[in-house]
């Protein structure tokens, strides 16, 4: 039997998807299949390892052979929506309980299946995301950050399984109006918020912050010295947050990094594997990402 390996897309962003993958992958709604071992995807929210595809006679015979692989399942449903959620329906329950940040990830195997026909069960026992269709839900605070950007922030931080500790100084990179900075406050980090544009005053105001009016791409690394974490968040060509990494990296005064690379128009997928491509290095799309994608780079995780 070929190998092959299933990608999962978020909603509205197949095409990115289908463009990194190539002509060789297959679309199921959003679930594309492509021949061979795992190959990097960036734009995949999940990816299905060595899906097997098993036939079925009925319901009750789905939901036996899900149970003789595993116990945690999570349905992707894109055909046969009925069927599908009556063979779910006849499994042991997954939680998915939204977090309260700051949390661990679970780490329990979490396997996903999905229907490709009436008679087809395609089932992967091992995912990339312990999340189920590696969608990250957490409890909203809907009274403390400006806007929903934290929520991104606090996605990569639960994936990664690391978080600034208590103290740790982070540079905030294009903080206004400093969602990103209310999340690392709240996490007692000192954090220098970088910005010409002002952060909201309540966020400005917190414990161990310090703004700076000043352009993201003018900052020189001597200015700041030593830094725990760098986070960037700031609007612009991924070219040209590709030229302020390099600056950083090369300046070795920062221990971790996490920055958005956000896309004008097409997708430059050739940036995006140049950030990839920098050793240590993870690119992903993220359930609360937009047309975006995060890049981080860290030392060893807890």
């Amino acid at each position: 039997m070929t190998q092959e390996t299933g990608y999962l897309a978020a909603e509205g962003f197949e095409a990115q998807l289908a463009e990194e993958l190539g002509a060789d992958a297959v679309a199921h709604g959003r679930l594309f299949l492509a021949p061979g071992p795992a190959r990097p995807a960036a734009w995949a929210i999940n990816t299905w390892y060595g899906p097997q595809r098993i036939q079925i006679a009925s319901i009750a015979e789905g939901a036996k052979a899900l149970r003789a692989i595993q116990r945690n399942w999570a349905l992707y449903s894109f055909v046969k929506h009925r069927r599908a959620t009556l063979i779910q329906d006849r499994l042991p329950s997954v939680s998915a309980k939204p977090l309260v940040f700051p949390a661990e990830a679970p780490t329990a195997p979490l396997g996903s299946w999905t229907l490709l026909d009436e008679a087809t069960l395609l089932a992967s026992a091992r995912c990339s995301s312990p999340f189920p269709n590696g969608e990250v839900r957490f409890v909203e605070d809907k009274a403390g950050p400006p806007n929903r950007a934290y929520l991104k922030l606090w996605e990569t931080l639960t994936l990664a399984r690391k978080w600034p500790k208590p103290g740790e100084r982070c540079l905030d990179l294009g903080a206004s109006p400093g969602g990103w900075t209310w999340v690392l406050a709240k996490l007692e980090a000192r954090v220098v918020a970088v910005d010409k544009a002002p952060i909201d005053r309540e966020i400005a105001a917190m414990a161990g912050v310090e703004e700076r009016r000043m352009s993201a791409f003018a900052l020189e690394p001597a200015e700041v010295g030593p830094v725990d974490w760098l986070f960037s968040d700031v609007v612009c060509y991924p070219e040209r947050l590709y030229r302020l990494v390099e600056r950083w990296l090369a300046s070795g005064r920062v221990r971790n990094y996490v920055c958005t690379i956000k896309f004008q128009g097409e997708t430059d997928h050739a940036t995006a594997r140049k950030f990839a491509e920098i050793p240590g290095s993870r690119v992903m799309h993220l359930h609360h990402n937009k047309h975006e994608l995060t890049w981080l780079k860290l030392e060893d995780a807890r």
